[in-house]
C-alpha cells in the first residue's frame, strides 16, 4: 500500500488484499505480477503468489493472501484522498472470500472521508456480491474496528448510510481492453448502476477498439496505453473514439498514458510544438503530409533516435516507455474527473 502513487487517476493504494489469476488478455503483462515475482518476491504480503516465466513474463499463479495489518490503513489517513483499492490483485477474483471482501467494505464504509475506486474483471462476482446481504455482514463487523487514529469515521453515521442508501465514495468499475472484454463486463456493471452505485471504467492497457453504445450509465472513463517491456502498441483511433463518446454523452474523460509506444503523428505534433524539439530536414523545418506515410515516419524516427515498426494498417509506432512517451492525445492533456460527491 502507498500514501503516494504515480497512478494519474488516483491519490493513494490500498493492498489488504493481493493476489489473482489471469482473466484475459488485458492481464498478460499485468505490473502487479511483475512487482510480486521481483522486487516484491521476498515481501510477505507477495512472497509465493507469482512467478516469472521463460519468456520473461510475470504471471500470478492464483493464489491470494489478507493482509490484515493493512486492513485498516485509509482509516489512519488525515488528509481526504481518492483511494485505488486492492491495486495488486482484484478484491472480486473468485478465489476471494466474501468475509474478505467483507472486511475491506467495512472500512471503506467506516472510511467514509475518502473516496474508494474499485477496479475489476470480474463484473459479474461484483454484481453478485453487491446484490446480496453484504450490508449486513459490513454492519456486523463496525463496532469490532478499532484503528488508533482519531481520523475513523462514526460507526453511528456508517450504519446509517448502509441503512439508508449506497454509499456514494465507494466508485465501482471496470477494466476493458477491447470489445470482447467489453461485451463480458458491461451487463454486471450496468446492473450496479441500475442500483445506484456510481459506475466507472478503465480502458488500460487499450488493446483493441471498443463501441462504447450501451455504456452511457457509467460518470467516468480512463483510458490508456500498456507500459512494460511487452507492452503492445495503442492506436489513436481508439482513444479517440472514447473521447469522442464522452463528450456526447457528458463523461468525463480521462486520458493516462500512451504506454511504452506512441505512434507517429502523435510524436511528430508534440515535437512541432516543442519549443525544444523543432523538426528540420534538408535546411528547413519539416512539414510533411499527414499522416506520415512510412517512409517520413521512418526518417522522424531516425532523425529523434527513436527505434519503430510499420503496421500493416500504415500507423507507425515508437518505442519510447511510458515517461517519455507522455499523456497528450491530438496535443491535449485530458484529465476529466467526475465530482467527489460523497467525500466527507
Amino acid at each position: 500500500m502507498a500514501d503516494k502513487t504515480p497512478i494519474e487517476w488516483t491519490d493513494a493504494t490500498w493492498n489488504p488484499i493481493t493476489g489473482c489469476r489471469l482473466a484475459s488478455r488485458g492481464c498478460a503483462n499485468c505490473y502487479a505480477a511483475r512487482l510480486a515475482a521481483t522486487r516484491m518476491k521476498n515481501h510477505p504480503s507477495r512472497a509465493g503468489l507469482a512467478r516469472m516465466n521463460a519468456a520473461g513474463v510475470a504471471k500470478f499463479n492464483g493464489k491470494v493472501r489478507l493482509n490484515t495489518e493493512w486492513l485498516d490503513q485509509p482509516l489512519a489517513w488525515a488528509k481526504p484522498r481518492m483511494i485505488f483499492v486492492v491495486a495488486h490483485g482484484d478484491l472480486f477474483y473468485e478465489a476471494v472470500p466474501d468475509a474478505w471482501i467483507d472486511q475491506v467494505m467495512a472500512r471503506a464504509v467506516l472510511g467514509y472521508r475518502h473516496t474508494y475506486q474499485i477496479l475489476t474483471k470480474r463484473a459479474d462476482r461484483m454484481a453478485d456480491y453487491f446484490a446480496g446481504d453484504w450490508a449486513a455482514s459490513v454492519a456486523a463487523l463496525l463496532e469490532d474496528i478499532k484503528p488508533s487514529s482519531p481520523w475513523n469515521g462514526s460507526v453511528h453515521e456508517a450504519r446509517a448510510m448502509l441503512s439508508h442508501g449506497l454509499p456514494g465514495h465507494v466508485w465501482l468499475g471496470v477494466s476493458v481492453e477491447d470489445q470482447a472484454a467489453a461485451d463480458e463486463r458491461r451487463l454486471g456493471l450496468a446492473l450496479l448502476a441500475r442500483r445506484g452505485w456510481r459506475t466507472w471504467v478503465s480502458y488500460e492497457p487499450a488493446l483493441g477498439a471498443v463501441d462504447w453504445s450501451g455504456w452511457s450509465f457509467i460518470s467516468w472513463l480512463v483510458s490508456g496505453g500498456e507500459s512494460g517491456a511487452h507492452a503492445a502498441p495503442s492506436h489513436p483511433d481508439w482513444h479517440r473514439a472514447a473521447r469522442d463518446w464522452c463528450a456526447v454523452y457528458g463523461i468525463p474523460f480521462l486520458f493516462k498514458q500512451w504506454g511504452e509506444w506512441i505512434e507517429a503523428d502523435q510524436l511528430f505534433d508534440r515535437s512541432d510544438r516543442s519549443d525544444d524539439v523543432q523538426v528540420w530536414r534538408d535546411g528547413a523545418r519539416w512539414r510533411p503530409n499527414r499522416p506520415l506515410n512510412f517512409a517520413d515516419a521512418a526518417w522522424l524516427g531516425d532523425f529523434l533516435g527513436h527505434p519503430y515498426e510499420h503496421h500493416s494498417d500504415g500507423s507507425t509506432y515508437y518505442r519510447l516507455s511510458k515517461s517519455r512517451s507522455g499523456r497528450l492525445l491530438d496535443g491535449i492533456e485530458h484529465n476529466g474527473f467526475p465530482n467527489l460527491g460523497g467525500r466527507s
